[in-house]
């Protein structure tokens, strides 16, 4: 179980801060999908792919004092930054030779990537058993209110080969 804990942890140490906790759950969830070693559920949600046990894990890693949770009011809505504390690294240290390090270059890219587009990244993701053609119907359907352009999907595509690549490779090295 603390196992599980460290690797989200890692993931947050190796992106330096996450900011947004679609983001978080977004970023575990690619990773999950590019055959990194997460264990955690993902059922589709208003967000795209979300685990409850992600949720539950962070907040346990709140409570523990091993990551700083920021709450911050943002126009309408609170979005919430994500650290390491002291007492995480120490705890992180414990786990580290069996962290996949082979995730860091992945991790740092997608931070990079906005809130909006990895939601839209997992969702051709979660729904890759589909065809090309399928999942551009399904995106419009069930991403209605995002109003993703058939060129942000293209881009999603890209973006997932992308990463298949990075990851791949890293884990050849």
């Amino acid at each position: 179980m603390l196992f599980e804990h460290a690797k989200i942890l890692h993931a947050i140490r190796t992106a330096k801060e996450v900011v947004g906790r679609k983001k978080l759950q977004k970023m575990i969830y690619i990773a999950k999908r590019l055959s990194f070693p997460y264990q955690e559920k993902f059922d589709f949600h208003f967000y795209g792919p979300y685990s409850e046990e992600l949720t539950l894990q962070v907040e346990e890693l709140v409570n523990m004092g091993f990551l700083n949770e920021v709450k911050e009011k943002k126009g309408g809505y609170f979005q919430y930054r994500y650290q390491l504390t002291k007492n995480g690294e120490e705890f992180l240290q414990v786990f580290e030779q069996k962290l996949p390090s082979t995730l860091d270059e992945c991790i740092n890219d997608m931070n990079k990537k906005s809130s909006r587009f990895l939601e839209l990244v997992s969702t051709v993701l979660y729904f890759d058993a589909l065809s090309r053609q399928d999942i551009y119907k399904k995106i419009s359907q069930v991403k209605s209110k995002q109003r993703y352009t058939n060129e942000e999907i293209d881009e999603a595509f890209q973006y997932i080969e992308s990463l298949k690549s990075t990851a791949n490779h890293q884990q050849m090295e």
